[in-house]
Order: structure tokens, then sequence, then C-alpha cells
């Protein structure tokens, strides 16, 4: 598999598979960060989480009703902050370069979508 960067309104994410440390990378128009394997593998895993939080939780609040939601692993910790049909999502890298990052709410949806796909082969 070649390297693979996926793009939209405020927003990337990419795989590069042959790189020797920094295999991942996610940012935005104006910021990007590269990550381990390892680190992509959490953020993809995290997000996926934080999403079917959301969803399971539109059921029990108001419409007008916002919510913040974290999850973390070693490597990150990351939040969901909005309504559950629209919220933005901010992480932050735990290991020695530390870094912290942002998307808008309508950049998400796009986000989650690339990085449910970003390593099916």
């Amino acid at each position: 598999m070649e390297r693979l960067i996926k793009s939209g309104a405020g927003w990337r994410i990419g795989w590069n598979p042959n790189a020797t440390e920094f295999k991942g990378l996610v940012g935005t128009d104006d910021w990007a960060i590269e990550l381990t394997e390892a680190e992509l593998d959490d953020f993809c895993r995290l997000l996926a989480k934080l999403v079917n939080t959301m969803k399971q939780l539109s059921a029990e609040l108001m419409d007008e009703e916002k919510i913040a939601c974290e999850a973390e692993s070693d490597l990150l910790w990351m939040e969901v902050e909005g309504y559950p049909h629209e919220y933005s999502l901010r992480f932050i890298l735990n290991t020695g370069r530390c870094a912290e990052g942002k998307w808008n709410s309508s950049a998400v949806p796009s986000l989650v979508q690339a990085a449910g796909m970003l390593k099916v082969f």
C-alpha cells in the first residue's frame, strides 16, 4: 500500500505504511502533526468510541442540550463537545513531543468517515 492522504474542508488525515517512525498524519487546513502508528490507531479508536457515545446520548438529551465527552489512552486525550448531531473534536498528544489540535463541528463528520476507512485495504 502506498501513502494515502484524505482531506476535505477543515480536515486532513493520512497514512504512510512505508515511513520509519511517523506513519500517520492528522490536521486541518492550517496545521498538521505526524503520528506514530500506535498514536494514529488510538486516535481512530477513540474517535469511533466518542462518536458512538454521542449517538447513544442523543436519545437521552433534549434538542437544545450540549454535552462534552472525553476518551483517553496512554498516548492521547480526546474530547467531543456540542450537540449529539453536531460537535467539535479536540485532542492532546500525551507523548514526548506533545501537541494539541481541534476540528470545528463542520469538519468532524467527514473526518470520522475518513478515519474509519483510512487503513482498510
